[in-house]
């Protein structure tokens, strides 16, 4: 397991440094300082260590610990946008590269669609519970505004943290969340 973790450490700082296309196996094996058939015994070939990358990364942004939030609703979705948003800061990099290959790869496209599926699904869960409890608009199809939601920040992180757009983290994530809170009509107690 000490080879595959140093190999896809070497993936990431490879894939960063020369793009996806110009990223060689061999490149990774010698940053990993491993022999190049060790490569093979963990993986098949470049796409199948970057989907494992990418994969790491859902893992990250998608599971922010949502259970272990209290404080109602405005605080679970205040600490999901911020720690969404710290970790693809972090990986702004891979982000980018992977919104890349996914515009040319289709096996990566079908990996980028249901990444977002699966934040739209965890979205649309909290949405329904809150509209149950009376908390949120009843009239919103909550997998529909889940997919907005969602898609409007991945979008805005995308903008500032990989494009440069100059908008400051804390107005960032304060305009993300004030949308938040307005696009689900929140109830003033939420």
């Amino acid at each position: 397991m000490r080879t595959r973790k140093a190999l896809v450490v070497a993936a990431r700082e490879v894939f960063e440094r020369d793009g996806y296309l110009d990223a060689r196996i061999v490149d990774i094996c010698s940053t990993a300082k491993v022999a190049t058939g060790s490569f093979y015994t963990y993986f098949n070939d470049k796409e199948e260590i970057f989907a494992a990358l990418v994969e790491m990364l859902q893992e990250e942004m998608l599971h922010p610990h949502m259970s272990e939030r209290t404080g109602g609703p405005r605080a679970v979705i205040d600490a999901a946008n911020r720690e969404y948003l710290q970790s693809y800061r972090r990986n702004a990099r891979l982000m980018a590269l992977f919104e890349q290959v996914a515009q040319v790869d289709e096996k990566f496209h079908k990996l980028r669609l249901e990444r977002g599926d699966a934040f739209a699904r965890r979205n649309a869960k909290m949405i329904r519970e809150l509209q149950e409890a009376g908390e949120a608009d009843p009239d919103l199809d909550p997998l529909v505004t889940a997919h907005a939601l969602s898609a409007m920040v991945s979008r805005m992180a995308y903008m500032v943290f990989v494009s440069g757009v100059p908008i400051g983290y804390d107005d960032l994530v304060d305009t993300l969340n004030r949308l938040w809170f307005n696009g689900l009509r929140l109830t003033p107690s939420s």
